[in-house]
């Protein structure tokens, strides 16, 4: 068997040995890299294609009121904004921050989506402050940041003092998506 094989290499000579391990070199780097890389783009691109599907922005050729309604659908309805403002508190508490009592309107208007104007006095670092809006601005798309105000009674204190005013779009109570 040793002497077919030692044969069958001498008559193949150094160039088609050398081809050989080329080959098999690329075998292994193709079932080592490449197919696996094939695959996670093949889920990737299904996964896409599934968030394409169950997206709520389907474009439509339609009259403008059904778009204005089907954005409108997007935001809460009024009476779900109690929920919306303790998840707003759990994430000041998440980033640290000491809340004092905020003030809360909600603005009502005859048409279009009503705004809940809350504004809330923190207390904390530069950075909880930070980490707080970004949070906000991430995880709460009908949240708007209106205004902030950062405060240090001395150059030395690591605390600020700020106010942060924030708006929440909602739809009107009643109206349905």
């Amino acid at each position: 068997m040793k002497a077919r094989i030692e044969a069958f290499l001498a008559r193949l000579g150094a160039a088609g040995v050398l081809g050989i391990g080329v080959l098999l070199a690329c075998a292994g780097f193709y079932a080592s890299w490449l197919a696996p890389l094939e695959r996670e783009a093949a889920a990737r691109s299904l996964a896409l294609e599934r968030l394409k599907a169950r997206s709520p922005l389907q474009p439509v050729a339609v009259g403008r009121a059904d778009e204005l309604r089907r954005f409108q659908s997007l935001f809460p309805s009024a009476s779900e904004l109690t929920g919306e403002v303790e998840r707003l508190h759990r994430l000041a508490g998440g980033a640290g921050l000491d809340l004092a009592q905020g003030e809360y309107r909600l603005e009502r208007r005859p048409t279009g989506l009503w705004a809940y104007r809350i504004t809330l006095p923190v207390r904390g670092t530069y950075s909880q402050c930070r980490d707080f809006i970004a949070a906000v601005l991430k995880d709460m798309p009908i949240a708007s940041i209106d205004a902030l105000r950062f405060e240090r009674k001395r150059a030395a204190e690591t605390q600020i003092e700020a106010q942060v005013r924030i708006t929440l779009h909602a739809r009107p109570t009643g109206e349905n998506p």
